[in-house]
């Protein structure tokens, strides 16, 4: 892990809730293929827009409040918290283009 960072349900208020700027979340899986092929999109992203939004990784085995209070239902899901709150989430691997889309969108 680069440019994205973990967090667990200990870290996720202060990494996420608490952010001064919009926070992507990668709920994902060790077992989970897209979330594989997701992984190096979301790096490459986190470095180019590190001024605009942090990337964040929660394992969804690991870490089953914050996947619980969010109604992750499955992998990968990608959510965009600004302010605390979600304000967007996509379900499944998405290209490149598809998540600058949705990141700019939402912010």
């Amino acid at each position: 892990m680069g440019a994205t960072k973990a967090v667990t349900d200990a870290s996720f208020v202060g990494d996420v809730l608490q952010s001064d700027k919009p926070v992507l979340v990668d709920f994902w899986a060790e077992w989970c293929q897209p979330c594989r092929k997701v992984a190096p999109l979301l790096e490459e992203i986190a470095g180019e827009m590190a001024d605009k939004i942090k990337i964040v990784k929660l394992n969804i085995d690991e870490n089953p409040e914050t996947v619980r209070a969010y109604r992750v239902m499955s992998a990968p899901t990608l959510t965009i918290f600004k302010g605390g709150e979600p304000v967007h989430s996509v379900v499944g691997a998405k290209p490149k283009s598809a998540l600058i889309k949705m990141i700019e969108d939402a912010i």
